[in-house]
């Protein structure tokens, strides 16, 4: 079991805040999938900011659709989307209601259900590999378009829940540019994570697809 403090939900207000200051502040904290097998822990090590229709590399970018209608919803609650017909990805919406700005979670440590996390991730070498990147993060904490607009901060019988955790001294964040983004998106350095953590995945820059002939 989580021992307390850590085991508190964060609160509402801490989403709703600037999404560069939520993105920041999340490194180090551990988020909690509760499934049927039993909980799995993963502690934030890496994360991307998205600042919705004012951000061309947002989902949000060109407006409200079916697909990302979450992120324009209260803060505090999980965006999924599917990506490349293979993936999903876990965003947290932050901001005050009506702002669709997420942030993307991108790697962590599996600090509790670990042998729930390699049945779902076979291919990862070791434990450090199970959710390093935003895809696998998902795989290993079983997470899909069911979980859609979950709340992070109701607790007990959410399947998703953002606890306190210890924040990560800011002497120890670092930031870049964010990976895979095109264009004017490309430049922000809105990619944080933990200095010299293992879970931390690669940085790589968009790279056109070439079209099929």
């Amino acid at each position: 079991m989580i021992a307390a403090p850590d085991h508190l939900p964060l609160a509402r207000e801490f989403f709703d805040r600037p999404v560069l200051d939520v993105a920041k502040d999340l490194l180090g904290r551990t988020l909690i999938r509760t499934t049927p097998d039993g909980p799995i822990a993963l502690r934030l090590t890496e994360v991307e900011a998205y600042a919705g229709e004012a951000d061309p590399g947002s989902h949000a970018y060109r407006g409200r659709t079916a697909r990302n209608g979450v992120m324009f919803g209260p803060p505090g609650h999980a965006y999924v989307y599917f990506t490349y017909g293979m993936w999903h990805c876990l965003n947290l919406v932050c901001g005050p209601e009506g702002r669709p700005n997420g942030v993307l979670l991108r790697a962590g440590e599996i600090t509790e259900g670990a042998e729930l996390a390699r049945k779902r991730r076979l291919s990862a070498r070791n434990d450090k590999e199970l959710a390093k990147g935003p895809a696998r993060l998902a795989t290993a904490l079983d997470v899909d378009r069911a979980l859609d607009g979950t709340d992070v901060c109701a607790g007990h019988g959410s399947p998703l829940t953002m606890l306190h955790g210890t924040p990560v001294p800011p002497d120890q964040v670092r930031n870049g540019p964010r990976t895979g983004v095109s264009g004017e998106g490309g430049v922000h350095p809105w990619r944080f994570w933990i200095a010299n953590d293992p879970t931390v995945s690669p940085y790589r820059a968009h790279t056109p697809r070439r079209p099929r002939t």
